[in-house]
């Protein structure tokens, strides 16, 4: 069976699931609108450079989940997605979807934001594979840490890799469509990189290689 990968912000979606939840945090009172926002518009900005420090903008964005109820995160969630997420999902994406799906090949989305923000995201899409970066659990609930290797830049591939050897999936055949330059290691392994909405950095590198370049948005 093929694969199908797909990042999901700013590719599967018209923006950036992980800095909306920190939007919404800020805009409904949940964290200080000033000085959260601030910080988390600065990690946005140094993401889209390319020079995020991945392990410093982790331990900000999860803090919260580890001092927050499980059941009240939940009904945080809910809103998120009615509010945030449905307005950024991308017709021409979940057509994308449903084209690869009915080819017969076996969707992924794999993202560097964490899986509390994407899992129901990738449920909303009908995907049911995701690859994420993972938030700790102790006792049943979030501890405000990630685990594992963040699935971010090369911790993509690294990620993928031991899925593969979980699964028994190959690469042979496969795609990968991402906005980003960040993705370039990933983007580098498969069969058929696809370059979506992409940043200028990637816009270059995808010119340079004679990728595809493709456009979701209307």
């Amino acid at each position: 069976m093929r694969l199908a990968l797909f990042d999901l912000d700013n590719t599967l979606l018209g923006g950036d699931s992980d800095h909306a939840w920190g939007d919404y945090l800020c805009e409904r009172g949940f964290l200080d609108a000033v000085t959260y926002k601030a910080r988390n518009d600065e990690f946005y900005q140094d993401y889209l450079a390319g020079k995020l420090d991945n392990a410093e903008y982790l331990n900000f964005c999860l803090e919260i989940l580890g001092r927050t109820e499980m059941h009240v995160l939940a009904q945080w969630h809910l809103d998120y997605m009615r509010d945030c997420i449905e307005p950024i999902v991308l017709p021409q994406a979940i057509e994308l979807l449903e084209k690869h799906r009915d080819a017969g090949d076996k969707l992924v989305i794999i993202t560097a934001t964490n899986r509390f923000v994407t899992g129901p995201i990738a449920e909303r899409l009908g995907v049911e594979t995701l690859i994420a970066t993972e938030c700790e659990m102790i006792d049943g609930r979030y501890s405000g840490r990630s685990t594992d290797v963040p699935c971010f830049r090369e911790g993509k591939v690294t990620r993928l890799n031991r899925w593969l050897e979980e699964t028994g999936h190959s690469l042979d055949g496969s795609y990968f469509y991402s906005d980003s330059m960040n993705d370039l290691a990933l983007l580098e392994v498969v069969t058929h990189p696809v370059a979506v909405d992409p940043d200028p950095n990637l816009r270059v590198e995808a010119q340079k290689r004679g990728w595809p370049v493709i456009s979701l948005r209307n």
